[in-house]
């Protein structure tokens, strides 16, 4: 098959669907296939490259300005009548038998199927980020209105199929795109879990001068959806037992409510926000962990969360068990699992996370021994890109077929 897969998020830009698209693009062109990436341009990164298989073409793109709606995200636009013609051209000199989009808000995503619609291509669309917001009922307002009036339209001119990664994603698509749809397709994220085994325990706490002190490190991009407001509030507990943690907090910070929280509390001397780091550096903060932490919101469980499983370090979330379609998530087996505050909201309980960390701390030999190694076995029975990727080239190659019947 001939591949295009789009993201306006692609490395050197960090973030889980960046590299979830980046090794799904390499595990086609490993698998025989010609694979096509169309993305935005970023940072100095060339406008086409060739590498891994396969090519790389970015579209100039101008940066949405940061604001509480965007929850101060980067994000990259390419939109411009030039733009336009640019993606018709680069799609029509690869004609590829099919286009795997990722990110239903982007306007590389809207482009690529109005091309697909009017070049009789199926598209296959993976979801990334439901638009709602869990501290602000306006913006979930504002975030409902576009997904009817602006982002639910667009996908009906070509009529995608979903991908649906776990529950609540599906619930969301039949929330939101039920009548925008060609189908759905259950296939969850994917890793390369190799990429972040083997880190060096000593670099960080070198880096950090940290020391001997127990590392609670923190994954991903802190944005509304994983706010680390739960953290920060059991840290003082936490800390009343074991003065010495300290948490390490590891990605971009798009929504600062944290760290003036940890001013208040007093703790703010225990909290370390180290920025976004490049993927390879993640190894070595995860060998430094005690414990990784910040699935507390009750929004599912993401990319950084499965690799730290797969580096066999004990993570605690605040998700429910049943988050992935038919693979439960085991507690106190494979990982550390925090009740919700109620019935009805799937938040982290505070004071059970606090709870759940202490226990950890008190003894990280015995929680990383009764986790870690049935942790790696869920990453390697479900969660590998290999695996992942094997599900997309099915679905890709149906869809084809599909399309194929119908022009005859």
């Amino acid at each position: 098959m001939r591949i295009v897969v789009v993201n306006n998020f692609f490395p050197p830009r960090p973030g889980g669907s960046s590299h979830l698209a980046d090794n799904l693009a390499r595990e086609y062109a490993n698998a025989g296939h010609e694979v096509l990436v169309l993305t935005a341009t970023y940072a100095d990164a060339p406008t086409h490259e060739n590498r891994d298989g396969f090519e790389i073409v970015r579209i100039p793109a101008w940066t949405l300005p940061k604001t509480r709606f965007a929850a101060n995200f980067d994000i990259g636009f390419t939109i411009s009548p030039r733009a336009k013609r640019r993606v018709f051209d680069i799609l029509d000199d690869f004609a590829p038998d099919v286009v795997h989009q990722h990110g239903q808000f982007f306007d590389l995503t809207w482009l690529s199927g109005w091309w697909a619609r009017s070049r009789k291509r199926p598209t296959l669309l993976s979801i990334h980020t439901r638009l709602e917001s869990p501290l602000s009922r306006f913006n979930s307002f504002v975030y409902s209105t576009a997904d009817r009036l602006l982002v639910a339209p667009l996908m009906r001119l070509h009529r995608p199929t979903l991908v649906v990664m776990d529950k609540l994603m599906d619930r969301y698509i039949d929330k939101r795109y039920s009548r925008s749809i060609s189908g759905k397709v259950v296939i969850p994220v994917g890793i390369d879990p190799e990429k972040m085994q083997g880190g060096d325990a000593a670099v960080v706490p070198a880096q950090l001068e940290t020391g001997d002190r127990p590392l609670i490190v923190s994954l991903g991009h802190v944005i509304p959806q994983r706010n680390r407001l739960a953290l920060i509030r059991a840290l003082p507990r936490v800390l009343s037992m074991h003065p010495l943690a300290v948490v390490v907090i590891v990605g971009g910070v798009y929504h600062d409510e944290f760290l003036t929280l940890a001013r208040e509390l007093g703790v703010e001397d225990s909290v370390r926000a180290v920025g976004a780091r490049p993927s390879r550096e993640i190894p070595d903060y995860l060998a430094a962990a005690v414990v990784e932490v910040h699935e507390l919101e009750g929004q599912g469980f993401g990319t950084a969360s499965l690799e730290a499983l797969a580096a066999g370090v004990p993570v605690v979330a605040g998700v429910r068990a049943d988050n992935f379609i038919s693979i439960p998530l085991r507690h106190g087996e494979d990982l550390f699992l925090v009740p919700g505050r109620s019935e009805g909201d799937d938040r982290a309980d505070v004071g059970a996370l606090a709870d759940m960390l202490i226990g950890i701390l008190d003894d990280p030999a015995a929680a990383r021994t009764s986790v870690s190694a049935n942790a790696q076995s869920l990453i390697d029975d479900h969660f590998t890109i290999r695996h992942v990727a094997a599900a997309h080239l099915e679905a890709l190659e149906a869809m084809r077929g599909d399309y194929g019947r119908e022009d005859v």
